[in-house]
């Protein structure tokens, strides 16, 4: 395994690259763009890289699909880390163009719903065409193929582009999630402010199959922050759940809860626990009255004095 090469969502001058950067370890590391996440995720299952970072989920628009689907499916990976980076887009093109003149646009899929009221109000005739990122689109500007593209300001002199409009953004405090996976391991240490992923999937459709799913964390008073239908390919009808729960499997209740879900669903997938990005440990609330590991140790002493005759 090359241990010294992160790969990420390409090419340079992604958000992904600027969020991969805030993280001490890519100073020492070959930062290797590819041109998908599929790419970046697969050259961390051929050993090609230790790492990569790709993104999850954007606060305007939700899951990101392909990522959630690469998590799923395949040889299986993990989770270590997560990065939260503030979303804000520029207008970039080529030099001399003015407003007026842009009558293509171009972005990553995922752009669209946080740039759709500014395209509304300010170029209402131009036609999108989406693009494998918004770094790619920047290129194909480059290349004269569209006359403007939504990217990260930074990406402007990458690619010989001057930044047209700044700041655009439909949602004030827009951020996307990002989200470096390795090979499976031993996860990340336990901090106090950590979060679980995992995508479980239902082993038939039957009334309240998914709030049997859910109930498995409620009773043991887990918070989920993230649940995400996505279809497995079987056919209309059969779907899988990616799914962030609050806390580390090294908690009693978030343990305890993963076991419940191996008891009713034909297939789970752990994608990790890691610490939560931008959450110190002192800011995550106490555990609701008997889901505390002490609760949990409590409870397990009880039923073995009973089994023992002492209760």
């Amino acid at each position: 395994m090359s241990a010294t090469r992160f790969t990420y969502l390409g090419p340079e001058g992604t958000f992904t690259e600027a969020a991969l950067r805030t993280l001490p370890e890519a100073a020492t590391r070959e930062l290797v763009p590819m041109v998908s996440v599929p790419a970046a995720l697969d050259a961390v299952r051929n050993a090609e890289a230790a790492a990569a970072l790709v993104p999850i989920e954007n606060s305007v628009e939700g899951g990101v699909t392909a990522t959630l689907d690469e998590l799923a499916s395949g040889e299986p990976l993990m989770i270590y880390r997560e990065v939260l980076l503030p979303i804000s887009f520029a207008l970039l093109v080529r030099p001399g163009t003015a407003l007026s003149d842009v009558k293509t646009v171009t972005g990553h899929p995922v752009a669209q719903p946080q740039v759709r009221n500014w395209l509304r109000a300010h170029l209402p005739e131009a036609a999108w065409e989406s693009a494998a990122s918004n770094a790619d689109g920047a290129r194909l500007v480059q290349e004269g193929r569209y006359d403007a593209a939504f990217a990260g300001e930074f990406a402007a002199a990458t690619y010989g582009l001057v930044p047209l409009v700044t700041e655009i953004h439909d949602a004030d405090n827009a951020e996307t999630r990002f989200v470096l996976v390795g090979r499976p391991a031993r996860p990340a240490a336990r901090t106090g402010a950590d979060k679980t992923s995992l995508v479980a999937w239902l082993g038939d459709d039957h009334p309240g199959a998914l709030l049997e799913l859910l109930q498995e964390f409620a009773v043991r008073g887990v918070n989920l922050m993230l649940i995400q239908s996505r279809p497995t390919g079987a056919g209309i009808g059969n779907y899988c759940f990616a799914v962030d729960a609050e806390g580390h499997i090294s908690d009693r209740r978030v343990g305890e809860a993963l076991m419940g879900l191996k008891r009713i669903c034909p297939k789970v997938r752990f994608l990790g626990s890691y610490p939560r990005a931008g959450v110190a440990p002192g800011e995550v609330g106490a555990a609701r009255p008997g889901t505390s590991d002490s609760d949990f140790v409590e409870a397990a002493d009880w039923l073995t004095r009973c089994l023992d005759g002492r209760s």
